[in-house]
Formats: structure tokens, sequence, C-alpha cells
């Protein structure tokens, strides 16, 4: 089985698995991703979102974001960790989506990449969730899972990771298949215990099957 047919299969049968996986930060507008995914930087998505629904009460849209002070930003988001570096990301990235962007987020990955506190998997989250593009989402389940499959070779840097699954996912299925990642490593192959390979339904196209 070449590498492309390995990726192929796992794809279709993580598709049977989790159906329905969907991104797990909240969020009904396309700036309140870019907010949710700065804030879950060594943060969970459950506690992310239940942050944001005080900062959202304050500051319902890009404008009232963009007028805050960074000090009342970080108040609020302290819980998420690491405040004052988000705090500051979040009001200006909000001033230029407000000054540069007439309030709206950009459909444009690189454009994306020049926004304050948006690197890569950000941006690729966005594309993806929000403008349903082609998208490879590589989180930490996402990096670990596709060395331990194979797909990848001890590579650990999140964009060497993005790059070669480029090669071998076809690009509409990207950003669902980084979502079915997500569920597939927080309830099957895991960080912190033993991974379930027993109960794992790619357990025979895993390279590092119960390692």
């Amino acid at each position: 089985m070449t590498k492309e047919e390995q990726a192929l299969e796992i794809v279709e049968r993580l598709k049977k698995e989790y159906p329905d996986a969907d991104c797990t930060l909240d969020y009904d507008q396309a700036w309140k991703l870019l907010v949710s995914v700065r804030l879950a930087a060594q943060c969970t998505d459950a506690r992310v979102n239940i942050v944001v629904q005080d900062l959202y009460e304050k500051y319902p849209d890009i404008d009232a974001l963009a007028e805050a002070e960074e000090e009342e930003i970080e108040k609020i988001v302290k819980p998420c960790g690491l405040g004052k570096s988000k705090a500051r990301d979040i009001s200006a990235c909000m001033k230029m989506l407000r000054d540069k962007y007439e309030g709206k987020v950009p459909d444009d990955f690189d454009a994306l990449l020049k926004l304050p506190g948006v690197g890569r998997k950000s941006a690729n989250l966005i594309m993806g969730d929000v403008f349903g593009k082609p998208a490879i989402v590589t989180d930490t389940h996402c990096i670990r899972l596709v060395n331990r499959m194979g797909l990848v070779k001890d590579t650990k840097d999140p964009k060497k990771v993005e790059m070669a699954l480029w090669k071998i996912i076809p690009p509409m299925e990207g950003s669902s298949f980084c979502h079915r990642l997500v569920f597939h490593g927080r309830d099957i192959c895991t960080a912190r215990t033993k991974p379930r390979c027993s109960q794992c339904c790619l357990q025979d196209l895993c390279e590092k099957n119960g390692v």
C-alpha cells in the first residue's frame, strides 16, 4: 500500500467513525473564530467556549472589541492563560479588521497570516471552516496521530507536517480530516494514556500500533 493509498483509506474510515466531526470551538461569525483560536493556545476549547461568552457580552462586535482597552480584555480572557499576549493580539487583530478590511475577515490565506496573532494553524482553520476552502490544520492531535500512523516520519514541526499532508490528503478533505483526528485523538489515540489500539478503526493501518 502506498502512502497515498494509506491516507485515502484512513480518511474514509475516519469519515465513517466520526461522520459529524466539526470544529469544537463555538462561533457564529468569522471574527469570533479568530478570537477563539487565539485563546485556545495552551488552553482547552471547552474553557475557551465559556470565557468568550463574557467577552462577547461586553464587546459584541469587532468595533467594540477594537475600542476596548487591552487591560479590560485581559481581565476577561485571563482564565485561558497567557492573558496579556492574547489580549494584545486580539486587540490589534480587531483594529486591523476594522481599519483595513471594513470589519470583514479576509478569505485569503496570506492576508490572514498578516493579522496579529494568526499563524498557519489559525489561518487554515479559518480557510476551511469559514470559507470552505482547502485547509490542513496541524494542531497537537494531528501532529501526534499522523506521526504514529506513519503518514509523516518523525516530524513534529507543524509546517513540515502540513506540507507533507498536502501531498497525500485530497485538498477538500483536509479540514474535515483534521477535525476527525481531534476526536480520534481524544477518544482512542490519546496522548496521556496508552492508545486504545484494540478499539481503533485504523489498527491495521497504523505503523506504530500499540507504541
